[in-house]
């Protein structure tokens, strides 16, 4: 497997498909590179190098004890962008992704980047404050930590449903993605997956996302249950200068996966936009 060892000692795995300008894909939580299989097909066949890697305690990287706070996630990628010596590269960051982009470029800048792509993604906070009171409840993310805690096979395939969509009447979902779903959770660590749920939530992205200086697109769905588009793209594009956003109605959480076909090529065309 290709992986790179990080200054802890934590082994990320990372894949690394195609030749020419670099795409970095952030995977959601619980996940693993594999969420953006379909991705790094296209874009690979459409001559660019397409590159994932596993977020620390997901998937094939360490199931790590310490660590699993968003700098560190930012910092991992950071290695990875510097180890492959990667320029002009585009950053995509789908849900908890897309605070690992904003962190990224937050504590590192963006002398190694073009572009970057939020999707679905959780900046700028979805934890609900007094000044974010479009946020949701801290109750909320205190029952997706005592689901994963308790049983978090079965959490992961409730999850399943709301996250694609699959609970609306009127969105098929093929049963198969539904459960690749749950078979990436799984492949997560536990402690690593609980400690993730307080960084995706309670993280404000609000500074971060001010120093972003190269062109943005955000893309999510308006019927995405997962991460309610209000306080999130509204609210983030708002904070990103010359930012644009790309709403999909009635789209849900997993737009890469159940919009694929949409979203890359919407992806493609920011890229190579000018």
């Amino acid at each position: 497997m290709a992986t790179i060892t990080v200054k802890d000692g934590t082994t990320i795995f990372f894949k690394d498909w195609g030749t020419g300008q670099p795409i970095v894909f952030s995977h959601g939580w619980p996940l693993s590179a594999d969420a953006w299989d379909q991705q790094l097909f296209f874009f690979a066949s459409q001559g660019f190098r397409a590159i994932a890697h596993d977020r620390r305690g997901h998937g094939r990287s360490s199931q790590t004890w310490n660590g699993n706070d968003m700098n560190t996630y930012a910092d991992d990628l950071a290695a990875l962008i510097e180890k492959l010596e990667l320029k002009d590269a585009v950053l995509v960051g789908h849900s908890t992704g897309g605070g690992e982009v904003a962190r990224y470029i937050g504590r590192h800048g963006a002398r190694c980047l073009a572009k970057a792509v939020f999707v679905g993604a959780v900046p700028p906070l979805m934890l609900k404050t007094p000044e974010n009171p479009g946020g949701l409840p801290i109750g909320v993310f205190d029952e997706i930590r005592a689901g994963v805690a308790s049983n978090r096979s079965q959490f992961y395939r409730d999850l399943a449903l709301p996250f694609h969509g699959a609970n609306r009447p009127d969105h098929k979902v093929p049963p198969g993605l539904l459960d690749q779903f749950w078979l990436q959770s799984m492949q997560a660590g536990l402690k690593p997956a609980i400690d993730c749920i307080a960084q995706f939530s309670e993280t404000n992205f609000t500074d971060d996302l001010r120093k972003i200086g190269i062109p943005t697109l955000f893309i999510h769905g308006d019927d995405d249950q997962i991460v309610p588009i209000g306080a999130a793209a509204r609210a983030a594009t708002k904070l990103v200068k010359g930012s644009l956003l790309k709403e999909y109605a009635g789209a849900d959480h997993a737009i890469p996966a159940t919009h694929a076909e949409r979203f890359n090529a919407d992806v493609l065309e920011f890229i190579k936009g000018r």
